[in-house]
């Protein structure tokens, strides 16, 4: 009996001490959760100009074809490729000897019809005063006369052919129409070069300062910037010149994103806008005195194409899109979360345009959206500059 009692025993002093501990556990309160901290950005307006960039590539602002204007065999290069060249320099000549025969040929004809008009000269000398006696009849006159005059007329066609014949010969020698920077050789020594043949190109000379930059612009583009082109005319007209705060040079941006420090023009439009790319061309020059741009590399220029006055900039991490809907999380007074409702306009850099749901001096959260929740209480705290981006191109405080 006492073997079975001692058991029982032992799990009842079991089952109480788990009881007494399972009791202690609730009567414990659970530990109150943490408050969020969220970085915030208080909005602010400020005067922005929006940047229009546009893609294209560096050229000539003078371009220069070298061509050969007569057909031959290559004689000599006289520079080297991928220099400059000062303008009337020697670039290429061609074989002459076929040119200077061409010129030997054509004097010889000259001097054969000298020779016949000295011939027909002499004979209407001897005929006319005859022909003032009647020794001879007026017939023969009007036949030394005739002869003179075709005789005239082939010396006259001697000496043009003559001249062609020189002129050809002077086409041998090819010299730089202007100073610039020369490309490749399209042909090399002892190749036979003919307008029939590419159309005789040899080469490009290309004026590189200033440099031009050639573009598209959409259509829609184009109407932005030709009416803000037309409130600089008439800031020109009001006041005599456009004021400094209209000015608005252009700017380059190179192929690994470094912005050139010369600013440009622009310089030409286009007549009319492309019916199949519905894009217009621009040329704008910019400085080029070190040599550094050259014909073809790519190329972004970008100009201010509109200024929005009191415009509402927010770091595009705080705007979040649902279903085309973008909303941002408004962090009130007594540091609750309400969730708003926002129309963004054009980006910025870094940044949206809003432009109606926010007012000036409103805390937005930029951190944490995924985790807020309308109506949760958060413990604010202004964001740093490592959790923001960097401040957008042409913005400035106003």
């Amino acid at each position: 009996m006492a073997k079975t009692t001692q058991p029982l025993l032992i799990f009842g002093m079991t089952l109480a001490l788990v009881q007494t501990l399972l009791g202690g556990c609730d009567s414990k309160e659970p530990p109150a959760a943490a408050v969020l901290e969220v970085p915030f950005v208080t909005v602010a307006a400020r005067d922005v100009s929006i940047p229009l960039d546009l893609i294209g590539e560096t050229i000539g602002s003078t371009d220069v074809t070298i061509r050969a204007r007569v057909d031959g065999f290559l004689d000599g290069i006289h520079f080297k490729e991928g220099t400059f060249v000062d303008k009337g320099a020697l670039l290429y000549t061609i074989d002459p000897q076929p040119f200077q025969a061409k010129v030997a040929q054509a004097n010889a004809l000259l001097a054969q019809a000298r020779t016949s008009l000295v011939k027909t000269k002499s004979d209407l000398d001897r005929i006319r005063p005859l022909a003032a006696m009647n020794a001879v009849s007026k017939l023969d006159l009007d036949a030394a006369v005739a002869n003179y005059e075709a005789a005239r007329s082939y010396v006259d066609a001697a000496m043009a052919q003559v001249e062609l014949a020189r002129i050809e010969l002077g086409y041998t020698r090819i010299h730089a129409p202007e100073r610039g920077l020369i490309g490749l050789s399209e042909a090399e020594v002892g190749d036979f070069v003919s307008q029939r043949n590419n159309g005789g190109l040899l080469n490009v000379v290309s004026r590189t300062d200033p440099i031009a930059v050639r573009v598209s612009i959409t259509e829609r583009s184009y109407l932005n910037a030709a009416r803000r082109l037309a409130d600089q005319q008439q800031g020109r007209a009001a006041n005599g010149a456009i004021p400094a705060s209209q000015q608005r040079p252009l700017s380059l941006i190179l192929a690994d994103a470094s912005l050139y420090e010369q600013r440009g023009v622009p310089t030409k439009v286009d007549r009319n806008i492309d019916p199949t790319t519905g894009a217009l061309t621009i040329e704008a020059e910019f400085p080029n005195p070190q040599g550094l741009l050259r014909p073809g590399m790519f190329a972004r220029i970008r100009f201010d194409a509109d200024e929005i006055k009191g415009a509402i900039l927010l770091p595009q991490r705080a705007v979040s899109e649902l279903q085309s809907v973008h909303r941002v999380f408004v962090i009130k007074a007594d540091d609750t979360v309400e969730v708003r409702q926002v129309q963004v306009g054009q980006r910025l850099g870094s940044d949206w345009v809003i432009e109606s749901g926010l007012q000036p001096g409103e805390r937005v959260a930029v951190a944490s959206l995924l985790r807020l929740r309308p109506g949760m209480t958060v413990k604010p705290r202004p964001a740093d500059a490592s959790e923001l981006p960097p401040v957008a191109e042409g913005g400035k405080n106003g």
